[in-house]
This record gives C-alpha cells, structure tokens and sequence, in this order.
C-alpha cells in the first residue's frame, strides 16, 4: 500500500485525515497519524491562538507528521499562520476554496509542503503551476465545501492532467478499504477521509452530530449554501429546507458564516458541553459516504481496518488480472 504520496509526507499508509473545521482537533489528528495515516488539523474555525494551542498538544500527543488545514478565502493574516505552522513542527499546509498564491514560496522556505482542496481538474493545474505539491481530487460526494463533478469522473481526469507533476489524493465517499483500493485503481496515491472519521470516539463534535451520521441514508445530505454562503454538504435538515424553500439568498462567505453563528445555527468547534444545539436546524457537514457508516469505530482501528481490506481487495483483483 506504500506509494509516492507516502515517501513525500513521511507515513506508512497512503491515508489522510480531512482537516474538518470544527472536527478534526489533536486528539483525531494524533490518533490517525499514530496509526500510520497523516493527520490533518482542521483550522479554518479557530483563532491563531487557537490554532498555536491545537499544533501544541498534537504534537504532545504524537511525534509523526501532521498538517494544518486552513481556508485561502477565509480573513486573515496568512502568512502569520504559515509561519506559525511550521514552528509547531507541523510538515504541510493545507488550502481549501482557493490556491495559497501569496504563501507557496513562503511555505517551501520553510520547510512546509503545499496541498491543494480541488473539484475541477482546471483548479489542479492551477494549483499545481502555483507550486502545490500535492493536490486532493474532491468529488461532489464529499462533505463540507464541494463542486459538482463526481469522484469516479474527477479522479482520473486530474490524474491525466497533473499525475505527472506532484501526487493526487482521492476523496469523496471514501469510508473503507474498498475506497482506497478504487482510488488507486483510478490513478490516485491515496485517500482523504473526512467523514468517516466523524463517527470516531475522538472527533469533536457537538450533541448529536454522531447520532446523526449514525442514522442518516445515503440521500440524506444536500448541497446548500445556507450555512456558508459556498456550495456545502450537509446532513438535511429543517432549517436547509425552510432556507431552500423561501429562496432566500446567502450572504456572500464569510457573511453567512457569521450569520448562522450568530442565529445559534452552527456550532463547529463546539463539543458534547456546548448549550445551544437543534440537531434538526445544526450545521452538519457530511458526504454522500454517510449512508455507510454504522458504528463508532477508534480512529486508529480504523485506518487498520482501511489498510487491511484494501490489501484483500487488492489480492483479488490481482487474482483476476492474471486469470
């Protein structure tokens, strides 16, 4: 199971943990990097301090590679926070809803690589002529913040535009070892995984979030701008329905951000303790992957269990290429 991507982030399996604001803290982060897989800290939600104080007990908790996830649009001194990232000892910086231009070079003086979020293959190539060194090939499926061209299409069309170039990690629906296995059937050097690690014992969630997911179908999410001003998958909801229905307008992000946070309507960040939370009106993001998800499994069981299916898979599928 060891390819490229795990040589140039300095992990054993071709894993990564998706930096989901509001989810992903040093307890999921350390524990999927423990396991072999890389962690990825989930930044766009949290304040520089915040983030410093995060960076801070990951690395108390597991001295393998992790990554900080943060959001180019989002307001900010951006180049305070690379800095900061690679002083915590942290070896890449993740981008999302935007390629990191004014940071790339900066990142690479100091030490730290470059990975880019992108659902359109022209997104890669920019991403890639920008300088990042990996880039994550993200289908409509997934959760959070999303395009609209599907996996089983982006996937190979970014692998032929850049595959050349740097690494290209799949994600979308991606919750087990057959995931993997297809991923790198279609080209890919490995997976990001968002919301299957939601249903873990360490994510972060609020009151609710996990039974959710527990009990959602696959038909259950919806893309919507409702929560973020930006096109996002979610867990439906109350409140998408009566937003989609008035057809209202969203605030251009990060206005609308604000505004759900203000009306009590999102919480990430928050935790089992925080007051406050309508799980029929929160804002839950979550891929079209949710539908197989059955049970709480340990982060690091199951990127186990990820790598060990996926070698069954692989096997068979060796079985038959050579019958």
């Amino acid at each position: 199971m060891r390819t490229r991507l795990c040589d140039l982030l300095e992990i054993e399996h071709p894993i990564m943990l998706a930096g989901m604001g509001g989810v992903s803290y040093n307890r999921l982060v350390a524990a999927v990097s423990d396991a072999g897989g890389y962690g990825c800290l989930g930044a766009s939600v949290m304040s520089h301090d915040q983030m410093v104080e995060e960076m801070t007990a990951t690395r108390a908790l597991t001295d393998k590679p992790f990554g900080v996830d943060l959001l180019t649009a989002a307001p900010g001194d951006m180049e305070a926070a690379v800095i900061a990232i690679a002083e915590a000892g942290a070896n890449a910086f993740v981008a999302g809803l935007g390629v990191p231009r004014k940071v790339v070079d900066l990142c690479h003086e100091l030490g730290l690589l470059v990975i880019n979020m992108c659902g359109r293959v022209n997104h890669a190539i920019d991403a890639v002529d920008a300088g990042c060194d990996i880039v994550v090939a993200q289908g409509t499926e997934a959760g959070g913040h999303t395009g609209r061209v599907a996996s089983f299409a982006l996937i190979p069309q970014i692998v032929d535009a850049v595959g050349d170039r740097v690494p290209v990690v799949a994600a979308g629906a991606i919750n087990d070892g057959r995931g993997l296995a297809a991923a790198l059937c279609l080209g890919a050097d490995g997976v990001w995984i968002g919301t299957r690690f939601i249903a873990t014992p360490e994510a972060r969630t609020v009151t609710g979030y996990k039974d959710r997911l527990l009990s959602t179908d696959s038909d259950g999410t919806v893309v919507t701008r409702a929560y973020t001003g930006k096109t996002c998958r979610v867990i439906n909801n109350d409140y998408v329905a009566e937003f989609e229905a008035s057809g209202a307008m969203a605030d251009p992000f990060p206005g609308q951000v604000i505004k759900t946070f203000t009306e009590g309507l999102n919480h990430l960040g928050g935790d089992e303790d925080t007051l406050g939370v309508d799980p029929t009106r929160e804002f839950m993001p979550a891929g079209q992957g949710i539908g197989g998800i059955d049970e709480l499994v340990p982060a690091g069981e199951l990127v186990e269990r990820i790598i060990a299916e996926a070698k069954i898979v692989s096997g068979v599928l060796e079985s038959i290429s050579s019958n």
